[in-house]
């Protein structure tokens, strides 16, 4: 892996998008579920243990969190959606944040989309792809918690998910993704390098 991710470190939390930095350097956003390991997908990329708050209970993250790698660019942590117990005011504010997020933020360069591997693929994921997919931005799916399915079933989820990306017409990568077992870091690290080191001018903003 690049030794630039070991640095990454957090610089500041975003409610509203004036308070989001300036548009600079090249962003890689993580999006999913509540429940579906984020935060433990962040730390086990960057190879630190508390770089992003894990807990418990799922929805805790809930402002934008942005993590800078150097002079590189940024890991973005966006609020997770489906389960968290919240007032439906804040769901909704949550909603517009991501939605104008991932509509304007000139420097996205992708997403990484988590979902659990035993239950890939629910509406609000089906949701995420499309407003990235309406944004042009592109989408790499992490099917975490591998390392609770033997291997047999988890390779045939994860050939469930390419089945139906593909029949739905998405152009979204997908591969199984375990944080304590460190599996998949590689190819994870791949799309990241690949979206943090392109040229800034050269996203599609459409």
């Amino acid at each position: 892996m690049n030794p630039l991710y070991h640095k990454a470190y957090f610089t500041q939390s975003s409610q509203r998008p004036a308070d989001m930095p300036g548009e600079t350097l090249p962003e890689v956003a993580f999006a999913g579920r509540s429940n579906a390991g984020k935060s433990s997908a962040l730390n086990a990329l960057c190879q630190q243990k508390s770089l992003a708050r894990t807990s418990k209970t799922p929805g805790r993250t809930q402002l934008i969190n942005f993590f800078a790698i150097d002079e590189v660019g940024f890991l973005v942590d966006l609020p997770g959606y489906g389960f968290a117990k919240v007032p439906d005011a804040v769901r909704r504010q949550w909603t517009q944040l991501i939605e104008y997020y991932l509509a304007e933020r000139r420097t996205l360069k992708g997403v990484i989309l988590l979902m659990d591997v035993r239950h890939p693929l629910k509406d609000l994921d089906w949701q995420m792809i499309e407003w990235c997919e309406a944004s042009q931005v592109p989408i790499h799916i992490l099917l975490t918690k591998a390392d609770k399915l033997k291997r047999g079933a988890a390779s045939k989820s994860l050939q469930q998910v390419k089945k139906a990306l593909k029949e739905a017409g998405s152009m979204a990568t997908v591969q199984l993704f375990s944080a304590p077992r460190r599996d998949g870091l590689d190819q994870a690290h791949a799309v990241l390098d690949q979206w943090l080191m392109v040229d800034q001018g050269s996203k599609n903003t459409g």
